[in-house]
């Protein structure tokens, strides 16, 4: 029997690489074969190689790894792997295809595998899937997809932090600030984007270049020429509150 082959196809690089790297660990048998940036490559390679198994992003560039999934129907074994866990997990846990939550656990990657191999023993289920996709709303709800974590690079080490251990985002020329008790880092995505993902309950904009976590804010000070700057929780830098949102603070 020859070794089975997957796609992998995600629109973040390392999160490519981790599950790669995962997968040779974990499945040394397995061959992957091809790796899409975005939805319209994963069909495209989907078609040259014709793969047994496709793990797809779910929120990736269009087409989204839904639509991915429904074209494919039938053809493939579909594992979805997704950051937001209020994605349909219940339809996966029951259903033909299987998920894994970003960043992906070897555990569960354990799981995944099991699962496959049994599933690899019949044909992809088309009317399985398709029942599953039926039900699944890339817009749950907002609460749904909000961010929950953020991927940085640090040297030659990915690391994965949650959104609550983030102090504050302050934009750089080409960069973004990630900052942290004890650290920061820098990431390429733009604060705008930032903040259309964020809990807007939770990250409040101050700044045209800065976004609080307004769980991490120790106090709010008035200058003698009456600017607004916020003193985070550990941290001896001060925030300066530009007056389009001084509105937030207006209790001082």
């Amino acid at each position: 029997m020859r070794s089975p082959r997957a796609l992998i196809a995600d629109d973040e690089r390392l999160m490519r690489e981790q599950l790669r790297g995962r997968l040779a660990a974990a499945w040394p048998e397995l061959l992957v074969v091809a790796e899409a940036r975005n939805g319209a490559e994963a069909l495209t390679l989907f078609e040259q190689e014709r793969p047994e198994l496709a793990f797809l992003d779910i929120r990736m560039p269009a087409p989204n790894g839904l639509e991915v999934a429904r074209k494919i129907a039938g053809r493939c074994h579909v594992v979805f792997v997704t950051a937001y866990e209020a994605h349909a997990v219940e339809a996966f846990e029951r259903g033909a295809v299987d998920y894994l939550l970003k960043p992906v656990d070897p555990d569960r990657l354990a799981v995944t595998i099991t699962r496959l191999k049994q599933h690899m023993q019949a044909p992809p289920d088309l009317d399985r899937l398709a029942s599953i996709l039926a039900k699944i709303r890339l817009e749950d709800s907002t609460a749904a997809s909000r961010l929950r974590w953020i991927q940085v690079t640090i040297g030659n080490q990915l690391r994965i932090i949650p959104v609550d251990e983030i102090l504050f985002f302050q934009a750089t020329d080409k960069y973004t600030r990630v900052v942290v008790q004890g650290g920061e880092a820098l990431i390429r995505k733009p604060l705008k984007e930032l903040l259309d993902e964020l809990d807007p309950e939770q990250f409040w904009q101050i700044h045209r270049s800065t976004i609080i976590n307004v769980r991490a804010v120790a106090s709010v000070s008035r200058d003698i020429a009456g600017r607004l700057h916020v003193s985070i929780k550990g941290h001896n830098e001060r925030l300066e509150i530009s007056r389009g949102y001084a509105h937030l603070f207006k209790s001082l």
